[in-house]
This record gives structure tokens, C-alpha cells and sequence, in this order.
């Protein structure tokens, strides 16, 4: 739930805070994907980088993702189990499973892949009266936004 009353609605700061709780809460909804199954944000963005990554093996996608190896594995058994993806051993190294989609993880990817599309399109439509020097401006205030709350939480002062 989001209170949109307060009396510091009009500060910029409130109005990035609102936008970061609404993609937050965004992020916690369940979707399809056009399967039939359920897939969490953790678990589609997990496709995308088995996807996007040859040779894919957990120890690659940990270092790749900057999680550890049993988060991955948490992850890779429910999509497992889910139908996403399929594991076999990779014929140069017998300790390793290569990790691969099946085409319902394909088919998970490819509206994915969709969904990023109209969102880039709205966030386009909504820059499309922006001058160069206007999303320069957003692009360096964006990136010193992340900057700073990765150190205001590397201090200890805020958990994301």
C-alpha cells in the first residue's frame, strides 16, 4: 500500500520514492509469461540469464548474477521443477549440468522479452519531447541515484 497524501507529495525525492515503490510492488507480482505457470521476478530474470549465458552452469550463473551458488540452485530447482529448464551433464567436465530452457522456458523468455519491450516503449513515448541534453540529464542523475543508495546502503542504512 502506498499513502499518496502526505504533505511532501510535491518534493522530487517523494515522487522517485512513489515511482520505486510502484516497479517494487510491480516486482513482487507472480505472472505467466504466457505459460500456464506462475514465475516470480527472480525466477524470469534467472531464464533470461540462462538465455543470454552459453555453456550455462551455476557456478557461472552465480558469478554472472552476484549471488551466491545456492541461490542459484534454489532457483534452477523450482524452474526445474516448473518445466523451464533441463539440466544434463556437460560432456567436458562431468561435475558440471549444463543448464538449458525447455520451450516452455523459451516461450516464458520470448514475453518476457515482450513485456521489456512495451516498457521501453513507454518509457520512450515519455521522453519523446525530452532534448538530447534533457535525457543526458536523467541518464547521469539516474546512475548517481543508484551510486548513492548502494553506498547510503553499503553504510548499513537502508536494505534493498
Amino acid at each position: 500500500m502506498l499513502y499518496l497524501n502526505f504533505k511532501n507529495r510535491g518534493k522530487l525525492s517523494y515522487q522517485f520514492l512513489r515511482i520505486a515503490v510502484k516497479l517494487t510492488e510491480f516486482d513482487k507480482v507472480t505472472q505467466n509469461y504466457g505459460t500456464d505457470t506462475k514465475l516470480t521476478m527472480a525466477e524470469i530474470h534467472m531464464i533470461k540469464a540462462i538465455k543470454e549465458t552459453d555453456d550455462c552452469h551455476v557456478t557461472k550463473l552465480a558469478a554472472l548474477l552476484g549471488v551466491t551458488k545456492g541461490a542459484v540452485s534454489q532457483i534452477t530447482k523450482k524452474l526445474e521443477r516448473k518445466h523451464m529448464i533441463s539440466k544434463s551433464t556437460d560432456p567436458n567436465n562431468l561435475s558440471k549440468q549444463i543448464l538449458r530452457l525447455t520451450d516452455i522456458g523459451e516461450t516464458a523468455n520470448d514475453c518476457h522479452e515482450a513485456l521489456h519491450k512495451e516498457f521501453d516503449a513507454v518509457f520512450m513515448e515519455t521522453l519523446a519531447n525530452a532534448t538530447p541534453e534533457n535525457i543526458e540529464f536523467l541518464k547521469d542523475f539516474l546512475h548517481r541515484m543508484e551510486t548513492e543508495i548502494d553506498v547510503y546502503e553499503s553504510n548499513g542504512h537502508i536494505q534493498l
